[in-house]
């Protein structure tokens, strides 16, 4: 075999290769072309947000939704450490404000968009004597659950209750705290609370437990969920997308479905 015919067999194997290389070659993926969000959301729109992600990335494929859940006090702090986050959905108008007048969020994209009520839950087996807040000081009421007031929303609007009714210095002996109100809803589940303040929402979405009554409103102040755009963000157009869709009729019919309210 001469010199000159190895050498063409040579050099048309290398093409082969790269051809066969470039026709192989992968495509970039729909995942690495997506932009992603992190939204800081109340640890009570979990179920609802949820179902708003699988809709929305579903009509919008080049957005993926990430949510950091949890309660609205710690959400704000991260936020004004610095953590990453595109919007902010609080359940409390007092963390949203917070955040505004430190100028983290856009004061132009920020809007309240969801109302909810206190309950006080129990366990769903009908044992319980608990129907009025009175009833809370029962002995077969051990463990009162509620979130921690000063990071959770629901856990200030129970002990603003509990002060309505001149309650809060005679249960202290029974008070469990939660690190969020998904957590005070777990301790009545589990049956380490026999009754627990949360929000109607979470009450509604476990089969677990019953609503024992319903807090009087003018014991607390108007329970108010807020949405903003974070002014850091990285994806000012894409955040501001998700923002409006939250108030569209679509989203809100999502929420109104988990037990929510639109706001007026």
């Amino acid at each position: 075999m001469s010199s000159n015919f190895r050498s063409t067999v040579v050099i048309i194997s290398l093409l082969s290769v790269a051809l066969l290389g470039c026709g192989t070659k992968k495509e970039p993926t729909a995942a690495a072309d997506r932009t992603e969000l992190t939204i800081s959301a109340a640890a009570s729109l979990t179920d609802a947000l949820n179902e708003v992600k699988a809709t929305y990335e579903q009509q919008n494929k080049t957005i993926r939704l990430n949510f950091n859940f949890g309660a609205s006090g710690a959400l704000q702090q991260q936020i004004e450490q610095g953590a990453p986050a595109d919007l902010f959905l609080s359940a409390a108008s007092k963390n949203m404000k917070a955040l505004i007048d430190k100028q983290l969020i856009d004061p132009a994209r920020n809007k309240t968009w969801l109302i909810n009520e206190l309950v006080v839950a129990v366990a769903a087996d009908g044992k319980s004597g608990v129907r009025s807040i009175g009833d809370l000081q029962q002995k077969d009421v051990m463990h009162l659950a509620l979130g921690e007031p000063q990071t959770v929303p629901a856990g200030t609007y129970a002990k603003e209750a509990l002060t309505y009714a001149k309650l809060w210095d005679a249960l202290q002996t029974k008070l469990v705290y939660g690190k969020d109100v998904r957590q005070v809803l777990t301790y009545v589940e589990t049956g380490n609370a026999e009754a627990g303040f949360v929000y109607k929402t979470d009450a509604l979405g476990s089969s677990k437990v019953k609503v024992a009554f319903s807090v009087d409103p003018n014991a607390y102040t108007p329970i108010e969920y807020p949405a903003g755009v974070v002014k850091a963000t990285k994806h000012s157009k894409e955040a501001g997308d998700f923002y409006t869709y939250l108030q569209s009729k679509e989203a809100l019919d999502i929420f109104v479905k988990y037990g929510f309210t639109v706001a007026r």
